[in-house]
């Protein structure tokens, strides 16, 4: 029972630490992507792709912490 509540714990610390960093910076790209808005709103098209970009490199590193979770829980 011991190896089964230890398996658990990895699993939701894997997605729950996975998840917390590409959260912050999603959120910090998207502030800033704001920033720059209204700074400059003829912009608005480059700073919407970058912007775009970024998170989802950001997202691709959640999406490897839920695999890494679903291989620990699985296997």
């Amino acid at each position: 029972m011991a190896a089964e509540a230890a398996k658990f714990l990895a699993t939701a610390l894997a997605i729950g630490l996975g998840a917390l960093g590409p959260a912050i910076g999603i959120g910090m790209i998207g502030s800033k992507a704001v920033e720059a808005l209204g700074r400059n709103p003829e912009a608005e098209s480059a700073i919407r792709t970058t912007m775009i970009l970024a998170i989802a490199f950001a997202e691709a590193v959640a999406i490897y912490a839920l695999v890494v979770a679903l291989i620990i829980k699985f296997v």
